[in-house]
C-alpha cells in the first residue's frame, strides 16, 4: 500500500500505517518491522515517481505546465533549488502530510543523484512511518485497556454516518430543486 501511495495513487499513509501499527499492538506484526516495511514501500514507490519526473517530467511540464501555472522559468527555478537543497527538502517533506508523494517528481526533474535521493527518502520515510505506526500501536493498546476509547469511537462512527447521510440528503435536495426550477 505504501508503494502505491508513493507512486501517486491516492492511498493515504495516514490510514495505512496507523492500521499496521494497530495490528502490531495485537501481536500480528512487530512495530519496527512494520515501519521498515512501510519505509521500503515508500522508497520503491518514490523511485517510480522519481523516474517519471526524470524521464518524461520536464518535457511534459514544459508542454502542459501552463495548465498548472508552471512556466519554464519556474521549472528551472525548481531544478536549481533541488540541486542545492534537494536532500533536506526530501527529508523534511517526507515527514509531512500530502507533500511526500509530490516531492519525488521535482527531484526527478533535477536529476538528483539516486544514492542521495534514496538515502534522504529512506530516513524521512522511516521517521514518518514509525511515527504513524506508533500512533496506531498506542491506540491499539488503549483500545484494549480503556473502555471509554471504544465508546468514543462508537459515537464518532454514528456522527460520521449521520453527517454523510445529511450531506447526501442536502445534495439530493439541491439537485432535485434545480431540476424542478428548470422545468
Amino acid at each position: 500500500m505504501m508503494t502505491l501511495e508513493s507512486s501517486l495513487v491516492p492511498i493515504p499513509s495516514e490510514v495505512v500505517m496507523p492500521f499496521a501499527g494497530y495490528l502490531a499492538s495485537t501481536g500480528r506484526f512487530h512495530l519496527i518491522w512494520t515501519a521498515l516495511a512501510g519505509t521500503l514501500g515508500c522508497n520503491a514507490g518514490s523511485t517510480v515517481t522519481y523516474y517519471m519526473g526524470a524521464k518524461g517530467g520536464r518535457p511534459f511540464a514544459e508542454k502542459y505546465g501552463r495548465y498548472f501555472f508552471l512556466t519554464r522559468r519556474k521549472i528551472e527555478r525548481v531544478e536549481r533549488y533541488f540541486h542545492r537543497w534537494g536532500g533536506i527538502t526530501l527529508l523534511v517533506t517526507r515527514m509531512m502530510p500530502l507533500l511526500p508523494v509530490i516531492v519525488s517528481l521535482p527531484a526527478g526533474f533535477a536529476r538528483m543523484p539516486m544514492w542521495k535521493f534514496q538515502l534522504y527518502t529512506f530516513i524521512g520515510c522511516f521517521i514518518w512511518c514509525l511515527a504513524l505506526a506508533s500512533l496506531g500501536y498506542e491506540f491499539g493498546l488503549a483500545w484494549k485497556s480503556r473502555p471509554w476509547v471504544k465508546e468514543a469511537i462508537h459515537w464518532l462512527d454514528i456522527a460520521l454516518v449521520a453527517g454523510i447521510a445529511l450531506a447526501i440528503a442536502w445534495f439530493a435536495w439541491r439537485w432535485f430543486s434545480a431540476k424542478k426550477a428548470q422545468a
